[in-house]
């Protein structure tokens, strides 16, 4: 793992005098579009992130203490690694005691795998750790990456307004005047700002003229010390089905060497096919311990196994439902709870079950 003491850079900002408790804030930096910028060829180049304050000035005119880490080589998006959610879990665990609530920049392709990592591994979270970025880089014109920081900063620093408790103590995604739990963001737009839904569950707050909270929504757990996990299983695997899928894709998935998991994308309410070879592969892989996550490939509704004749081998041969789980949180609980090497029945019920707001009850 690479070194956690890694330099914080003040920002330059404007708090209060008379306010002695301005909410302390650490944006964290990881790569992706927001930190890229335009140069005088028009062409994308990377920014140098130390002078973000010189980019986005309107940062200086808010009321909060802000402090700037940047990794040591931004990544792209695509090559982020369960090692890397190891790694920006402990940043967190490193500087949770001096800051009030965390902004992680991140890129926008695996940001709801990320998200949704990061709402696993820190357990007992009870501080805002917002991820947000950009579909424009910072500097260009109609860039989003202005609005979509200044606002993820003001929900980390937001209190209840009666209760001064953090308002939104989760992992979640801010994009697009939208704030998304976590386990719940799913990103479907390539082109266009509003790159992430949360189809089965309701936004915990909305950026219009005022920030709009969803208080019902929010998790507010009983306060606990953080408990940051250190390790994931990385054998796992997704098998999307379609008509026409064959026993070999099928066999070649499932019998991959050192295979734990493998979230098992179904059509509908959890439906796969009743053909003799397909109900063979899933026994063979559930006998030598590889655990099946059953997901429906829709992106509203929910997982009901056994409701059709389709799904009613599965609960007999111990494959779990995931009820409205997106495939993100379901990649990513599957790393999480087989990383914790627990006994048979323990990692039923805990991968069964709603870990942190993955699953509506």
């Amino acid at each position: 793992m690479p070194d956690l003491d890694l330099p914080l850079l003040p920002l330059p900002t404007r708090p209060d005098p008379a306010n002695t408790a301005a909410p302390r804030l650490l944006i964290i930096y990881t790569g992706g579009t927001v930190g890229m910028a335009v140069n005088r060829s028009g062409e994308l180049v990377p920014m140098q992130f130390g002078r973000l304050d010189h980019k986005m000035p309107e940062l200086a005119r808010l009321p909060f203490q802000l402090e700037l880490l940047s990794l040591p080589a931004p990544i792209d998006s695509s090559n982020v690694t369960p090692g890397d959610w190891l790694f920006l879990a402990q940043l967190i665990g490193r500087h949770y005691a001096d800051f009030d609530g965390f902004v992680v920049l991140h890129g926008t392709d695996t940001m709801a795998y990320s998200a949704a990592a990061l709402s696993y591994v820190l357990e007992h979270l009870g501080k805002p750790v917002v991820f947000t970025g950009a579909q424009v880089p910072v500097g260009a014109n109609r860039s989003d990456a202005q609005r979509n920081l200044v606002t993820a900063l003001e929900i980390a620093a937001a209190r209840h307004p009666r209760a001064h408790t953090v308002r939104v103590p989760e992992v979640c995604v801010f994009f697009n005047d939208v704030l998304i739990r976590g386990t719940r963001a799913k990103k479907v737009e390539s082109q266009q700002f509003a790159a992430f839904k949360s189809e089965n569950y309701p936004p915990l707050a909305r950026a219009g003229i005022s920030l709009e909270f969803d208080d019902k929504s929010i998790r507010l757990l009983p306060g606990a010390h953080l408990k940051v996990h250190t390790n994931l299983e990385t054998g796992v695997a997704v098998l999307r089905l379609f008509p026409g899928i064959t026993e070999a894709v099928v066999s070649a998935i499932l019998g991959i060497p050192g295979l734990r998991g493998c979230v098992l994308e179904t059509y509908g309410s959890g439906n796969a096919p009743t053909a003799p070879w397909f109900l063979k592969c899933l026994a063979d892989a559930r006998a030598r311990g590889v655990w099946l996550l059953n997901v429906s490939q829709c992106e509203e509704g929910r997982v009901v196994q056994g409701k059709y004749e389709t799904s009613a081998h599965f609960t007999e041969l111990g494959i779990v439902g995931g009820d409205d789980i997106t495939t993100e949180a379901a990649v990513t609980k599957l790393m999480f709870v087989l990383g914790l090497g627990l006994g048979e029945e323990r990692t039923r019920q805990l991968l069964g079950q709603d870990l942190r707001g993955e699953i509506t009850p």
